[in-house]
This record gives structure tokens, C-alpha cells and sequence, in this order.
């Protein structure tokens, strides 16, 4: 048995299990279709040492994107895990919006927190990882929406607002960090 929750995330394009511990305390697994609940089990226990001591160190270390610096070490400490979430949420949302994305980046950005390009490639701070996960969700849902519109037209917002309906609460949220 173990003292954490974990949450199964069907994926038609994954070959393998995979295992993610987010800062913020979820454990998300993504698996490929057709996969058995005991076959997933089995592999949530055989990382349960990996999962509880991953985390106890977020959980040891409050971080705030507020309080790093963009320093180079921050960067590289958090930088696969921004990675990680950024790759995941634009597969949830791009389900949804079907837009032809481009190459994803990690960026240390010092003063935004993303970036589109025409040629359809998305630029994420790595700080990402430190925000909320309704505040990643809406900063990857903005960026994604250019591909669809490359503006901020009420037809930009309007393709936002699709998936978060709050945009503008989340937006001004946002901002606070």
C-alpha cells in the first residue's frame, strides 16, 4: 500500500508506462491503451520508493516562481520537469483543438512566460513547473491558441475560452507572478 493518489492518464500515442511527480504533489501516469488496472498497479508500486522520496524533496522545498532568479541552475533543475508538464498539457489540449504544432522548447525567459512562432514552434519558461496547475493550463492553452490565431483578437480569446473559461481570472493571476 502507499500514502499517495495517482491519477491515470489514457494515452493512444505512448508505447511504455510513464511516471510523472509534479511540485505541486500529483503522480500522474500516463499509459497506453488497453493497459490492465493490475499491470498499472504493479508499476506504481515497483516506483513507490522513487514517488514518495520525489515527493517529500517538492514538498521540502516551497518554491515560488517569484522567488528564483532565472539563474542557470534553476534552469537546469527544473527545466526536464517544465518539459514534462508542457508536453503533456499541449497533448490534453491539442486533443481538443487540433492544431499542427512545431517544435516545443524550454526556455529561461526572464521576462515571459511564452512564446509562439508562425512556424507553428512553442516557446515555455521553465518556471511552469512552479505555477499552479490552473495557471500551466491556461499559459499553454494561450500559446497553443496561436497557432490558431497569431494575434490577440476577440477570435484569439474566443478560441481561449473554449477550453478555459475563466481565462481572464487565470490571466490576471498570472500576472501576480
Amino acid at each position: 500500500m502507499h500514502n499517495f493518489s495517482y491519477t491515470i492518464r489514457n494515452n493512444s500515442r505512448s508505447k511504455h508506462l510513464r511516471l510523472v511527480v509534479y511540485p505541486d504533489g500529483r503522480v500522474v501516469v500516463s499509459v497506453p491503451l488497453r493497459v490492465s488496472p493490475l499491470v498499472i498497479e504493479r508499476f506504481v508500486a515497483s516506483k513507490k520508493e522513487w514517488i514518495e522520496e520525489s515527493l517529500k524533496r517538492f514538498a521540502a522545498r516551497p518554491v515560488s516562481p517569484h522567488k528564483l532568479k532565472s539563474s542557470r541552475t534553476d534552469f537546469k533543475k527544473y527545466k526536464e520537469i517544465a518539459r514534462m508538464i508542457v508536453k503533456e498539457k499541449i497533448l490534453q489540449f491539442n486533443e481538443y483543438y487540433k492544431f499542427k504544432v512545431g517544435q516545443i522548447a524550454i526556455k529561461n525567459q526572464k521576462s515571459r512566460w511564452g512564446s509562439c512562432s508562425r512556424k507553428g514552434n512553442i516557446n515555455i519558461n521553465y518556471k511552469i513547473a512552479l505555477l499552479p496547475t490552473r495557471l500551466a493550463d491556461y499559459l499553454i492553452v494561450h500559446e497553443l491558441c496561436h497557432l490558431g490565431q497569431f494575434n490577440h483578437s476577440q477570435k484569439f480569446w474566443d478560441l481561449v475560452g473554449e477550453t478555459i473559461p475563466d481565462y481572464k481570472d487565470r490571466m490576471k493571476e498570472l500576472k501576480g507572478y
